[in-house]
């Protein structure tokens, strides 16, 4: 491909609406457009990006016995509302009608199809395992696009769904999965790490997300800094560690004191003069079935994710100040779970361990002191609801835990027989007997993993290609255009490359030297070769490695062998 004949309509200057390297050098480097908020066109070199990763994800997915379909964007409603997600899923979910005023969605994610398709075709233990993928656009109305292709109402994903004849044969299903994403991010030459999810709106029980370890990740991971032990998980999922704490000091008398004003953890400990440990954290949520204080104590903060999954609700949501009110009797910041009625009581495990502790007494400016639990106050739930975070002990071994920042790229769930059951999907096992299928799904989102590639490869120049997904491998820059020997050269080294599988631009451009080498470095093209006159003059032209910056000279009539050399020490 020639430059002067590819769309690559490179800035110079930084968007002001990208935030985040990957959305501010997709732009600048002309890889692709905004169309909508969150909706973007890509153009040619992002697409062959974009291919590359497909082909890379078919050939893993194949390998471990994938069979490719393509379902329909458009679902019916009917699916949706069977399964119980219609509703649970949230203004997230894209819905139309159709001319007749039928309800249907645009596909986040394809279950219930899946279930679907499968339940009628699909109806012997004979016919089991069996693994179906497709590679398809998918539609969330997020509430608040941003970041570029990292959180966008429309993109390219993955999605696998396994169906097995009982628990063990998810097991291997999944574990064939879980070594198929291994490879998938390892050829495409990122930085990863497979960390313990949550499930989200999908459910499930066990989950993994891939995390591509970069500074710009939205996501916090945890991991154990002892390797032999290998726990890590995403901050939302981060088990907390258990330690028996015998409770030895004396109860002391429950008091009630005056705190005027003091609403925070850190306005009543510095006036009661106590650490924050002391102090019963209480804060009051609702949920679409009742009202909920939730406990942890002062020092700690709620994972909003654990509580949400501790409750078993379709909406948690923070009270506001009338709400506090009306359940508590006072003002924000005077919660606490001593005389509190109608509201359900979920605590930390930390809380019932707790000697003659402070809290809210329910009260405009008034706190308890001397609170315990196991005689002031019985929790109807004792569950981990805390933000695990850097430097506690990791909870599979005790070493400490560290903090790095990830974006997620792919996840793999165990579903059991949530939607199979849900929609009757169901088999007919060696004694004729029905069962339901016994699923898991995977899904890897394609163009957010090239923004990934693009947020951990990359300088004050440009992107740095990994060479496994590299729109091109190679780019060859005529220093100057009206030199015919130097352009005759430039052509023959091209005319090679090509010939050979290399995939190869020449930038033909009337352009200065310094605008193609700007160009080629924004891009990320791995190798640059450089034909230049008093080169050419030795019989010789220079090697750019992207990576590296490292730069050698070659002769002319070794060029392609000491590019394809290159190229596979890059790999």
């Amino acid at each position: 491909m020639r430059i002067s004949n590819l769309l690559l309509p490179t800035l110079r200057e930084v968007p002001a609406e990208a935030e985040v390297i990957s959305h501010q050098l997709l732009l600048r480097a002309g890889f692709m457009r905004k169309a909508a908020a969150g909706v973007y066109t890509l153009l040619p070199l992002a697409w062959r990006v974009v291919r590359k990763i497909e082909q890379i994800i078919r050939e893993e997915m194949d390998r471990q016995g994938g069979q490719e379909i393509m379902m329909p964007i458009i679902q019916p409603a009917e699916l949706w509302q069977e399964s119980g997600r219609w509703d649970v899923y949230g203004p997230e979910l894209f819905r139309l009608k159709d001319r007749h005023g039928r309800d249907f969605c645009l596909g986040p994610t394809h279950e219930e199809i899946i279930t679907s398709l499968v339940k009628g075709e699909v109806n012997s233990y004979k016919q089991l395992p069996l693994l179906l993928y497709q590679i398809q656009n998918k539609y969330r109305d997020e509430r608040r696009p941003r970041f570029g292709l990292m959180r966008g109402r429309e993109f390219i994903m993955k999605d696998l769904y396994s169906f097995d004849r009982d628990q063990a044969g998810l097991d291997v299903s999944y574990n064939k999965m879980y070594e198929a994403y291994t490879n998938v991010f390892s050829r495409c030459g990122l930085q990863f790490r497979p960390v313990v999810a949550d499930s989200g709106a999908i459910g499930g029980s066990d989950t993994h997300e891939f995390m591509v370890l970069a500074e710009s990740g939205e996501a916090t991971v945890l991991y154990c800094g002892d390797e032999k032990c290998g726990y890590a998980a995403n901050q939302e999922r981060a088990e907390t560690f258990s330690a028996a704490s015998p409770i030895t000091n004396a109860l002391e008398q429950l008091q009630t004191v005056a705190t005027p004003g003091c609403r925070t953890v850190n306005e009543v400990t510095e006036l009661l003069n106590v650490p924050p440990e002391k102090i019963i954290k209480t804060v009051i949520y609702t949920t679409d079935k009742e009202n909920v204080a939730a406990m942890v104590r002062g020092d700690r903060e709620i994972n909003e994710i654990k509580l949400y999954n501790a409750l078993d609700c379709v909406r948690l949501d923070l009270a506001d100040e009338q709400t506090v009110q009306s359940v508590t009797g006072a003002p924000v910041g005077y919660a606490g779970p001593v005389g509190l009625s109608g509201v359900r009581l979920v605590a930390d495990p930390e809380i019932t361990k707790m000697v003659n502790a402070v809290c809210g007494a329910n009260e405009k400016d008034k706190h308890l002191v001397n609170v315990n639990p196991q005689r002031d106050f019985k929790p109807d739930v004792i569950i981990d609801l805390r933000l695990v975070k850097a430097g506690e002990p990791c909870p599979h071994c005790g070493s400490e835990l560290h903090e790095a920042r990830g974006i997620e790229v792919g996840q793999v769930f165990k579903l059991g027989t949530k939607y199979s059951k849900a929609l009757g999907g169901t088999f007919l096992d060696e004694n004729g007997k029905a069962k339901p299928y016994v699923m898991g799904c995977y899904g890897i989102g394609v163009t957010r993993t090239m923004a990934a590639a693009v947020e951990q490869n990359y300088d004050d120049r440009g992107i740095i290609w990994p060479v496994q997904i590299a729109p091109y491998h190679v780019i060859v820059v005529p220093v100057s255009n009206k030199d015919q020997k130097l352009l005759q050269a430039a052509e023959t080294i091209y005319n090679g490359l090509n010939a050979t599988g290399v995939e190869t631009v020449i930038d033909d451009r009337p352009e200065r030297a310094g605008v193609k080498f700007n160009d080629a470095d924004l891009v990320g093209y791995p190798v640059r070769v450089t034909v230049g006159s008093k080169g050419l003059a030795n019989g010789q032209v220079e090697l750019y490695l992207r990576r590296d910056g490292e730069t050698v000279l070659v002769p002319l009539n070794n060029v392609v062998g000491a590019v394809k050399a290159k190229l596979r020490q890059m790999d």
